[in-house]
């Protein structure tokens, strides 16, 4: 057997703390299956008499974890900091110029100057593994770039935030309010205090641009990618969802066409009979569509402590066994440069909710404003009036161009008879 790999952990938050002790416990199983043993002999944490559960008293510790990047003597320096500057870019960048291998989380790092610490790994020759940074414990980053290297992958899609899914699920169940399902999964630990980048579709949009350039062989290109997020989804909107067949679920979803790569980030709604329908709570689920293996799906735990670390080892065996690969499917050299295709390029059928006064013409107005755009109604339904005299409408729209829905949307928002901003959801038949 080989000599140890030695291991420096730059952050001992939940998910350093959660890798330290499954290397630590499992030293013997993690050194049969990779060929030689995996030590720490190096951390980096704020505070020093913290108990995470561990016993970390014989390695060095390092204040400054940039230093330690270069100053430890390690084979490999996990960043399980976060952010996508600073600090965590430093860490990557000096272990890097040391010649150190990096594993990594961080998507939002990752997604912002992936590219760029591609170039700088493979020109050092050493490994730059981000399994865990992308849909936690399911090992989608090594399906697309291994299990998937004989296919040419058409179309990649899922549900890669389990903050939004956990809120949507939750609201399904109950039929409560969006605002008062978010203070429950912060008060879980789902969501945190500030969940903009879970709720905004940001995080799922971090995500989307890694799966998209593994599965096609391009930049990463996290601007090309329209992001929408949650906040806007009611209780109303779940419930005539599953009345019509449909459940509601934030999707990434990303296409090679002709005309170059699509990324979007939204809303939609799903067919019931659909697998994505069913992926309730936390989970995730990563849809691929091979033109060799055809769909495949992968679905797991998409955070929590115990799955990503487990990503992050899966990281540190295939360096251990020497398996340094492309960090995205191609050379850097060779990731093409596509063109970004536009979601005004999306053709598809549409959900509408509308709040609407109840006066005659009020649909007739509508219908005139779809009619213009040449957007044809499938199907309406109409509710009771609140005590304000509003009824909500709601309308589902056959196959149209979203440019054409766009235009639509907002002259109907413009009618005096309007009272809140149109609720549109797309839906995809995936």
């Amino acid at each position: 057997m080989t000599a140890p790999l030695r291991i420096a952990i730059a952050g001992l938050g939940t998910v350093g703390a959660a890798v330290a002790d499954i290397l630590s416990s499992r030293r013997e199983l993690i050194a049969a299956r990779c060929g030689r043993a995996v030590d720490i002999v190096a951390v980096s944490a704020r505070d020093r008499n913290r108990d995470r559960g561990v016993d970390l008293s014989a390695v060095d510790w390092f204040d400054d974890a940039g230093v330690m990047a270069t100053a430890a003597d390690a084979d490999v320096v996990l960043e399980l900091i976060g952010g996508e500057d600073g600090i965590a870019k430093a860490v990557c960048e000096n272990a890097i110029a040391a010649g150190r291998h990096v594993v990594t989380a961080n998507k939002a790092l990752l997604a912002m100057h992936g590219l760029a610490l591609a170039v700088k790994a493979e020109a050092a020759a050493v490994g730059l593994g981000y399994e865990a940074s992308v849909a936690g414990g399911i090992p989608v980053i090594k399906a697309l770039r291994e299990g998937f290297v004989g296919n040419r992958v058409s179309s990649i899609h899922g549900i890669l935030n389990g903050t939004c899914n956990y809120i949507l699920t939750t609201m399904r169940e109950t039929g409560r309010a969006f605002d008062d399902v978010l203070a429950e999964a912060q008060a879980l630990g789902y969501a945190e205090a500030d969940p903009t980048f879970d709720i905004d579709g940001i995080d799922a949009a971090h995500k989307l641009a890694l799966l998209a350039s593994v599965a096609f062989g391009c930049e990463v290109d996290f601007a090309g990618v329209h992001v929408e997020g949650i906040r806007h989804i009611s209780a109303d909107d779940i419930a005539f969802a599953e009345e019509l067949g449909y459940r509601i679920k934030l999707l990434g979803i990303a296409n090679e066409t002709p005309d170059g790569i699509e990324q979007r980030v939204h809303p939609c709604m799903v067919p019931m009979d659909a697998p994505l329908a069913h992926v309730e709570g936390v989970f995730n689920a990563v849809v691929a569509d091979g033109d060799a293996v055809g769909t495949s799906v992968l679905q797991g735990r998409g955070a929590g402590a115990g799955p990503t670390a487990s990503a992050v080892i899966s990281d540190i065996a295939d360096i251990a066994r020497g398996a340094i690969l492309p960090v995205f499917s191609v050379p850097a050299s060779q990731l093409s440069k596509p063109a970004r295709v536009s979601i005004e390029n999306r053709r598809g059928p549409y959900y509408v909710r509308l709040t609407v006064l109840d006066r005659p013409g009020v649909i007739a107005d509508v219908s005139a404003a779809l009619r213009d755009e040449e957007v044809s109604v499938e199907a309406l339904l109409q509710r009771g009036r609140s005590a304000e005299g509003s009824v909500p409408v709601v309308l589902t729209l056959h196959e149209t161009g979203e440019a054409a829905m766009q235009r639509a949307l907002t002259r109907i928002a413009a009618l005096d008879t309007v009272v809140e901003t149109p609720c549109m959801i797309r839906i995809e038949h995936l």
